[in-house]
């Protein structure tokens, strides 16, 4: 890779945190500055910077749209996307979406609970997360192919979730929010992908989250038949009738 290329995608995603000044930009690459305005310039040229009028500099809508037409390329979300509407309408809690790359959950889709307003709940569309820390994160990772080892050779909580089916958090990195999750199942079932149900912990308890953990794996399980694989059906059948026959497109 060319440095100037590494530095301006060292610089883009500097960006991602907020504003920065010319000598932030600099510094986050360890440049001059007349090197960085020289950057910023030709990134802004071509709309991944965009210049405010207190001369910081943010990312441009040339990087939101490109996000945008990645996540609608991974055909999960589109899938997913009605089975975690109905979920959100039936609760009115946070429901998400994620994906894991390398150690990380990078999150596709999120419709924010009644109670986001006031309450600090981020949007994370786009946004990503050390996956041990999270409920969503430990069921992706407890998804994971492991090499013929068998279960007992997981760490204890992963294989726990391995056993049970599902994750929950309620304290942890985000320390308000209680979440449970659920993992979407690929034609060789393992995860492909996971939601959760989230919402503020002074206005649902860990307790009254886990009660809705039958509706999360129906969901969870419904998406993964719809997507084309094959899950291990626990409460489907019973609760929203969808069945291993039942396969939607996946084009």
């Amino acid at each position: 890779m060319s440095q100037s290329l590494d530095r301006a995608l060292t610089l883009l995603g500097s960006l991602g945190d907020g504003p920065v000044s010319l000598g932030q930009a600099a510094a986050s690459i360890g440049v001059h500055k007349s090197t960085a305005l020289r950057l910023l310039r030709t990134l802004e040229e071509h709309g991944f910077v965009h210049r405010l009028s207190d001369r910081r500099y943010r990312l441009g809508g040339r990087v939101l749209s490109l996000a945008q037409r990645a996540l609608q390329g991974i055909d999960v979300r589109q899938v997913a996307a009605p089975y975690l509407a109905a979920l959100h309408e039936r609760f009115g809690c946070t429901v998400q979406l994620a994906v894991l790359e390398d150690d990380e959950v990078l999150y596709l889709d999120e419709l924010t609970g009644r109670w986001s307003t006031g309450a600090g709940l981020p949007d994370r569309i786009g946004r990503r997360a050390p996956a041990a820390g999270t409920a969503i994160g430990r069921v992706l990772l407890a998804g994971l192919p492991q090499d013929g080892r068998a279960e007992e050779e997981l760490p204890a909580e992963l294989a726990a979730v391995r056993r049970r089916g599902w994750a929950a958090e309620s304290s942890g990195h985000l320390e308000t929010v209680t979440s449970v999750a659920a993992p979407v199942a690929g034609s060789d079932r393992r995860a492909v992908a996971a939601c959760a149900v989230s919402a503020p912990a002074d206005r649902v308890s860990p307790a009254e989250l886990v009660r809705l953990v039958p509706e999360l794996l129906c969901t969870a399980e419904a998406i993964s038949l719809a997507y084309g694989g094959s899950p291990t059906p626990r409460w489907c059948e019973n609760r929203c009738g969808a069945r291993p026959v039942v396969r939607a497109s996946r084009t």
